[in-house]
């Protein structure tokens, strides 16, 4: 049946081409001119052509080629029309339906895919959908693809060769006749370039280390077996596998491992996404490939260096794109490619002597999206090396996984297995180096660029050298603004230089600022700052900041805490600091000022809910708990912080920080000081106050950047 059916094709395409000559005929300028000179002569030869290329009886509606001919099919098409080559390329389809449901009895058995194959074959439409929406209804939608997979492509060509839109004929024959890949969706007719069009990107890789577990399981010695286990352990996560091997010969060769979809959003910064995925298969280049490019590119293979490429589904797809990459292998020698459950059929590498090999399950939808499925009968690639099988496992996705490929491979082809292998004998050896990449659309940004690009020196520390400015690139902060009593503030301000601290309604404001900078320059470490606000030391009266909300807000929110660190004036006289990590704790000082201490602290803020611990377990320094409660949007602000210098100066200290945070004008926290701590920071805190207070308010940010600078003596007032 396969034979006749390409036989039919042959056959189709030659009747096409009688039309499209006709129509040439029809449509030539001599023809028409001679009308008026000679329309004895003309006349019938125009009649002639005109009913040969519309007889029913003949080539049916058969004008094509040029522009006048496609606007006639096309027009036709809108009216019912069709040609005899329509129908003989029908009739192809038809007997490869036949063909494949003889190698799978379960198709033809099976009463609802019988019904959607006739009401395709009969060009009912409403009769089509109703069987579609039936063999959806009845098993499902994974097993109605799964049991449809083998015939998908020809179904859905019948379907378009025969239905009323002239925007889907052209896929329709092009998977029909296996003439190239389908140029547009076969249902619906919208050019799938249009659609690729959409994943854009230069493509790039940065390289990236697997987990101890990930290393732990990478084979030592390469096989092909091992570089799909390989593609496997290193999952859809948006990353490849680049290896060396020291091959029997002892030469090192170089494999490209790469996997298929990444699961999420449609379309995000991978180019394994699912636009990726889609444009890997619809094009001869993408980012994904591009992307791998850059990735052999990086790992420094040297001119001339022979590799192979191993890709599966849209990794498939992608490695095939990369050994049509005519610049590529003009650097590297592409001497195999491997692609596995890969919709691959119409690309071809740019060495004639790279050796290609195709594995594909007859139930996995994915390699039919290039429009050849089970049934073709066309080989479009003779000189490859293909594995087209069934096995019991008939249910997609899992037939397309790779774990499911590498199963079958390995137990039920070994005919397949050992042949594959055979031909990549070279390979086979000790893994000598092993890299893995993820891949982006675009070159990412460094990480914290621009904010976190400054300047940097080093300065010694008990455990090393720390680089200040200290830079954050992932951290949570919570400042909280609490009333004091006013002589108890003056008290701690005695001999500091500083006039009355800011008040609110007669009293001074304390802050307690706390923050778990959870990925920074100096390692991860929390901190705990108490202060007195204190206004410009050298601004007269008038100067320092008015209420702009009332006596409460006001001056919090003034025009000077506004303004960038480096801008202002105002800021916390510091009456305390805590922080966890001994290497920050070694250069607190040129940091903050003062004498920070060193002792354990605890931050949580989630969700809204708030936990601050300072101090042991059993010798609690202070706790801050309880709820932040409604908030508005508000940025992370500036610190700017004044402490007393071991040689009698006064530091003015500076903590730059960028990213979303909450205003919390009702927060229902509560601060606790330790009843037996002795600490002098709790002693403080006790005088002024604090003990069991609540704060006015609070500004919070889960997620921030920060930029710790180191503090600078300021000259006397």
């Amino acid at each position: 049946m396969r034979e006749a059916a390409r036989e039919l094709v042959g056959i189709a395409v030659a009747i096409r081409q009688a039309g499209v000559h006709a129509t040439a005929a029809l449509t030539d300028g001599a023809l028409l001119t001679a009308l008026p000179h000679a329309p004895a002569a003309a006349l019938p030869a125009h009649r002639a052509l005109l009913r040969a290329l519309t007889d029913g009886a003949g080539l049916g509606f058969a004008p094509d080629g040029g522009r006048l001919g496609t606007l006639a099919a096309r027009l036709g098409s809108l009216a019912g029309q069709e040609s005899l080559a329509v129908r003989v390329l029908a009739t192809s389809l038809r007997l490869r339906i036949a063909a494949v449901a003889t190698d799978h009895p379960e198709l033809a058995r099976d009463p609802l895919i019988a019904r959607l194959v006739e009401a395709a074959a009969a060009d009912r439409d409403l009769e089509s959908v109703r069987a579609l929406r039936s063999l959806f209804k009845d098993r499902g939608a994974v097993r109605a693809l799964s049991l449809i997979a083998p015939i998908l492509g020809e179904v859905l060509a019948l379907r378009a060769l025969l239905d009323e839109n002239p925007l889907n004929d052209r896929t329709a024959w092009l998977i029909a006749t296996g003439e190239g890949r389908a140029t547009a969706d076969p249902i619906t007719g919208i050019s799938n370039r249009a659609v690729a069009a959409l994943d854009t990107g230069a493509g790039a890789a940065r390289r990236t280390d697997l987990t101890a577990a990930e290393s732990a399981r990478l084979g030592s010695e390469a096989s092909l077996l091992g570089f799909l286990r390989n593609i496997s352990l290193i999952g859809t996560t948006g990353r490849v596998l680049v290896q060396s091997v020291e091959g029997p010969d002892g030469v090192v060769r170089h494999v490209v491992q790469a996997p298929g979809m990444r699961a999420g959003r449609p379309d995000h910064d991978s180019p394994q996404d699912l636009l990726g995925a889609f444009s890997s298969t619809v094009l001869d280049s993408n980012p994904y490939s591009r992307a791998l490019a850059a990735a052999v590119r990086d790992y420094g293979l040297p001119p001339g260096a022979e590799v192979a490429l191993v890709g599966h589904s849209a990794g498939g797809a992608a490695i095939m794109n990369l050994a049509q990459d005519a610049e590529f292998c003009a650097r590297h020698t592409v001497t195999h490619a491997v692609a596995v459950g890969a919709p691959v059929d119409f690309k071809r590498p740019a060495d004639p002597r790279t050796w290609v090999a195709s594995v594909t399950n007859q139930h996995d939808i994915v390699p039919t999206l290039d429009g050849q499925g089970a049934g073709a009968c066309v080989d479009p690639h003779p000189g490859w090396y293909v594995v087209d099988y069934s096995d019991a496992t008939h249910l997609f996705p899992l037939c397309h996984g790779i774990e499911r490929y590498l199963a079958n491979l390995a137990d039920d082809l070994p005919e397949a297995r050992d042949e594959m292998e055979a031909r990549l004998a070279a390979y086979r050896g000790p893994v000598v180096r092993s890299q893995a990449y993820r891949l982006f659309d675009h070159a990412p940004r460094p990480d914290g660029f621009p904010f976190l690009s400054v300047p940097a020196h080093a300065v010694d520390g008990p455990a090393g050298p720390v680089e200040l400015p200290i830079r954050c690139l992932d951290g949570g902060a919570l400042t909280s603004y609490f009333a004091v009593d006013a002589a108890a503030a003056a008290r701690l301000l005695h001999g500091s230089g500083f006039g009355p601290a800011a008040g609110v309604a007669g009293r001074a404001l304390v802050t307690v600022h706390t923050a778990w900078n959870r990925h920074t320059s100096a390692g991860g470490y929390r901190e705990l700052h108490v202060g007195i606000a204190v206004p410009d030391p050298w601004g007269p009266p008038s100067a320092r900041p008015r209420p702009l909300l009332g006596p409460l807000l006001g001056p919090l929110l003034g025009p000077d805490l506004l303004r960038r660190a480096d801008r202002r004036c105002s800021g916390s006289f510091l009456a305390g600091s805590v922080v966890d990590a001994a290497a920050v704790h070694a250069v607190g000082a040129r940091l903050w000022g003062g004498e920070p201490w060193l002792a354990p602290l605890e931050f949580g803020l989630i969700s809204g809910s708030v936990r601050v611990a300072a101090g042991a377990p059993g010798n609690r320094l202070l706790t801050l708990h309880g709820r932040l409660g409604p908030g508005l949007p508000a940025p992370a602000l500036d610190l700017v912080g004044y402490a007393p210098g071991a040689a009698g100066e006064t530091l003015r200290s500076c903590v730059r920080s960028r990213g979303p945070g909450r205003l919390h004008p009702l927060p229902r926290l509560r601060l606790a000081v330790g009843p037996g701590s002795a600490h002098p920071l709790a002693h403080r805190l006790r005088e002024l106050g604090l003990h069991g207070a609540r704060p006015l308010l609070c500004l919070s940010a889960g997620t921030r950047q920060m930029l710790q600078y180191a503090a600078v003596p300021l000259p006397a007032p």
